[in-house]
């Protein structure tokens, strides 16, 4: 069974990494993640505003799809996870679900 999970990352710009060389990567991933969406395999994507983050929702079977849609990704892909400082994984649970969960649950 699928679950909807949010990743958020954080980035970092090495001081050893030039701005075009940043940049570039961080214009590399961003048209990966604009095909993912565009595949299906990625629901949305967001930027941070005023942060080196991003917001990814997508859906995934088990941890070992999560790890291969991480790995995917140009950042991994061209040696330079590095730039990638946190990365975390939140499991989502549509409020339409918990709403008739909570019918039970206050039906007692």
């Amino acid at each position: 069974m699928a679950v909807e999970i949010m990743m958020k990352a954080t980035l970092v710009k090495p001081e050893s990494l030039a701005n075009k060389e940043f940049f570039g990567l961080w214009l590399r991933e961003s048209l990966a993640a604009l095909g993912a969406i565009e595949a299906g395999a990625m629901k949305h994507i967001w930027k941070v505003a005023g942060r080196y983050e991003v917001i990814a929702v997508m859906e995934v079977e088990d941890g070992a799809q999560m790890d291969a849609a991480l790995h995917s990704l140009p950042i991994w892909q061209e040696g330079f996870a590095h730039v990638v400082t946190d990365v975390e994984w939140t499991p989502l649970h549509s409020y339409q679900n918990w709403s008739n969960q909570l019918k039970e649950l206050a039906a007692g």
